[in-house]
């Protein structure tokens, strides 16, 4: 995925009212911009660092341009743009670089399906039957581990897809956790437990149920973004934190 036009390069001001980004461009202009994101976006973004924005120029628009990059206290590069990673997914399914979802002869997105009135980003046909899989982004990151975590901050929405999806399984449907890691200098990913213990509990419920669970790095520029490589995903037992249970990239 190549932005077109070319994102601008600027600093991160403030982000407030979760939606909105105050930045200033290299060339001294001061913007108030949209932050797609509704995550904490926690350990992805600090005052004065590097942001890369798309500008638009639809008078439409209230703000004119949207934060998609931004630098990390870390020094990574993390896509702050959530609505990137379908679009990310997507493009990696069709060119078959996710490996364990190849030979799919039709491709939906936003299916309505389950219990609890949810909708599946992607429905994958094949001959012997369908695969629904739920795609995640995924940008926390910290000091000192190459390892990011989901999600940022408490997800009920979350954990509700992880439940759709176990039920899936349960009826004997192909279901997938995906998580796309919008964040640079990541090798493997696992639950936010210390974040969210209601999701990482689904999680492992989800995976005892037989949902398979995927994760697949992305490599970030402010010129294009593609998703590239598997990742592990370490499952943390509930009682044992010291101890990972690995599941590892194909």
């Amino acid at each position: 995925m190549r932005f077109f036009p070319a994102l601008e390069e600027g600093r991160l001001i403030r982000r407030y009212k979760r939606f909105l980004a105050d930045i200033e461009t290299v060339h001294g202009e001061l913007l108030t911009i949209h932050c797609p994101n509704t995550g904490s976006m926690l350990n992805c973004m600090a005052e004065g660092a590097r942001v890369w924005f798309s500008r638009s120029n639809d008078p439409k628009r209230k703000l004119p341009g949207t934060w998609e990059i931004g630098e990390t206290p870390q020094g990574r590069l993390a896509c702050i743009n959530t609505a990137r990673a379908n679009a990310l997914v997507e493009e990696a399914l069709r060119a078959g670089v996710i490996s364990e979802l190849n030979g799919f002869t039709g491709l939906k997105r936003e299916v309505a399906y389950g219990v609890e009135n949810s909708r599946i980003d992607f429905r994958l046909d094949y001959e012997q039957g369908s695969a629904w899989v739920e795609v995640k982004s995924v940008t926390l990151g910290f000091d000192g581990t190459h390892v990011a975590a989901f999600p940022d901050a408490v997800t009920l929405r979350g954990a509700k897809h992880l439940r759709e999806l176990a039920c899936l399984a349960r009826e004997g449907v192909r279901a997938v956790q995906l998580y796309c890691v919008n964040l640079s200098g990541i090798e493997a990913v696992r639950p936010a437990y210390e974040i969210d213990p209601v999701y990482a509990a689904a999680l492992r419920e989800a995976v005892a149920a037989g949902v398979e669970v995927l994760a697949y790095g992305v490599t970030l520029t402010p010129e294009q973004m593609w998703v590239d490589r598997a990742l592990p995903v370490l499952l943390e037992p509930l009682h044992d934190p010291d101890a990972l249970l690995v599941l590892p990239a194909v």
